[in-house]
């Protein structure tokens, strides 16, 4: 075990003041995943307002996610460079402006064009906030609360999206959805420069405009062909656009091996637990996002609830990841932080498990507690993988750091969505290809093929017993695709949770019984004087 020094531990404690700027900070958190949900309920109050084309529609709808998650690494390490509190305050700034427009766009252009900037400038918000705390709360408990806090805001944000907007939607017209973070952002322009400290690496160089476009591009690639699968299958085109977006991807990492100043410092990836960590973080969301996705699917679909009651069933999920990214801080002060995210990892793959089981006659029950389960599992290990990213980095990379941990999980969020997707589309349309389907008409079991949402349309057009027969057959396949794909999850849950245990094994290490010596750090969390302490 590597021993550790007493003294590297003696950091101050945070003042009320870190504690009142980390909820200014988490304000902005909560509402640049509320951006990801909110616009859903009020695609079909724009489309009669706007009357976009449907591949405007596609684009009013995903291009926030795209621009944000291409952003990412450039917004963080421009953060390093011209002051995290400063890019912070700038994207409050732009992201309040281009909420207003949006609001107000009287076109599928303008609109479109307004979601894009919503994007870069929502690209601020998480690794700015994120690199904030590294240097606000510089214990290494406080730190993990503080992420626990950080985390815990984009759940909630998660969560009360479609609230929010199903209310405002109720009253008003669709643009007020976007309306709502306008007063935030004007809160944190104002209370920010007050509450927020500044931090910059004075000894950074110019920011390098062609890796930027390369990273950008890399990043868009991906994501957009992964998307793509996802919705429509494997075909030519996004594996061509996804090949190019890798290609893009090595020449931007070869570049930044050339560059004095490069926009993501290498040397950070040489650590074995910062790769461990952020390898784990992709995964955590590779089986989270498609999970969220596919439950949400199932409660509808095929046990039949209301959107408002799938809702109301999901709370309990949702509380346990508040509590799971809470209580961690707790946990790592007794168990190794590696421990306790690949014990995190063995409740979310227990979650799958039970999820994999379901059965009609008890599944609303059995699905809320797996639900809970994994939800749990997955606090541990987000809050703990960010913790170890931007914990193990210099304070002068920690901008850097958070945007690769943002950007490893918009990633692994895609690529769970596209593989797993794929895998459910595969598996249902084979199961109800076998289904006996008599008296349905050839054209309609052809179509209910392509999704559960389409055959569940069919089958409402369908009278008599062909509807009920094509409703019970696609549920019935959809159940089976369901549980192929949790089986998946829960396998690739249990590898991630034995390379945490192994690889993250000596991160860290329970402080000693308190005595008169200070209590010392866990290594996760104590800055290190240099990269290669790391490696």
């Amino acid at each position: 075990m590597t021993p550790v020094d007493a003294n590297a531990s003696a950091h101050p404690k945070a003042t009320t003041r870190e504690w009142i700027g980390l909820a200014v900070i988490a304000l902005p958190c909560l509402l640049y995943s509320m951006d990801l949900t909110v616009l859903n309920l009020a695609v079909p109050h724009l489309s009669a307002a706007l009357r976009p084309t449907s591949a405007q529609m596609l684009w009013i709808v995903d291009i926030y996610g795209f621009m944000l998650a291409g952003s990412l690494i450039t917004m963080g390490t421009l953060g390093d460079r011209i002051g995290r509190r400063k890019l912070l305050l700038i994207g409050a700034a732009c992201f309040g402006v281009a909420s207003m427009l949006a609001a107000f766009s009287t076109s599928a252009e303008m609109l479109i064009a307004t979601r894009a900037l919503l994007g870069v400038a929502g690209a601020t918000l998480a690794p700015s906030t994120l690199s904030l705390i590294r240097n606000m709360f510089l214990d290494a408990h406080e730190r993990t609360v503080a992420i626990g806090i950080w985390v815990t805001s984009f759940a909630v944000g998660g969560a009360i999206g479609p609230l929010v907007g199903g209310v405002l939607l109720e009253h008003f017209w669709w643009g007020s959805v976007f309306l709502v973070g306008v007063p935030v952002m004007a809160l944190l322009l104002v209370i920010g420069p007050w509450l927020l400290p500044e931090y910059r690496d004075d000894k950074a160089g110019r920011l390098d405009l062609t890796s930027a476009a390369l990273s950008i591009v890399a990043v868009l690639a991906v994501i957009h062909g992964l998307k793509r699968i996802a919705e429509s299958g494997a075909g030519a085109l996004p594996i061509m656009v996804m090949a190019a977006g890798v290609a893009t991807g090595f020449a931007f990492v070869r570049r930044q091996g050339k560059l004095a100043d490069p926009l993501i410092d290498l040397r950070l990836l040489r650590a074995p637990a910062f790769r461990a960590a952020l390898l784990i973080n992709t995964l955590g969301f590779f089986v989270g996002f498609a999970a969220f996705l596919l439950i949400a699917q199932y409660l509808q679909l095929v046990l039949g609830l209301s959107p408002l009651q799938a809702g109301l069933w999901s709370l309990p999920s949702s509380l346990a990841f508040i509590v799971g990214s809470n209580l961690v801080a707790r946990m790592v002060r007794r168990i190794r932080p590696g421990f306790v995210v690949a014990a995190g990892l063995v409740l979310t793959a227990a979650g799958f498990g039970l999820l994999a089981g379901l059965e009609r006659e008890n599944g609303l029950r059995m699905l809320v507690a797996g639900y809970v389960l994994l939800s749990l599992g997955l606090s541990f290990v987000f809050t703990l993988a960010v913790d170890m990213l931007v914990g193990t980095a210099p304070a002068e990379r920690a901008g850097a750091a958070s945007s690769l941990s943002e950007t490893s999980s918009e990633l692994g969020g895609a690529l769970g969505i596209a593989i797993l997707g794929s895998v459910v589309v595969a598996v249902y349309r084979r199961a109800l290809a076998g289904a006996s389907l008599d008296g349905i008409p050839l054209a309609a079991a052809q179509a209910a093929r392509s999704s559960l949402g389409a055959a569940a349309d069919l089958a409402a057009g369908l009278a008599g017993p062909a509807g009920d027969r094509l409703r019970e057959a696609s549920r019935e396949a959809f159940a089976q695709a369901f549980e192929v794909a949790t089986l998946i999850s829960a396998a690739v849950a249990l590898a991630a949770a034995l390379l945490a245990a192994i690889i993250l094994r000596e991160v860290g290490r329970p402080p000693a019984p308190r005595s008169s010596q200070a209590e010392p750090a866990p290594l996760a969390h104590r800055p290190p004087k240099s990269i290669s302490s790391l490696e």
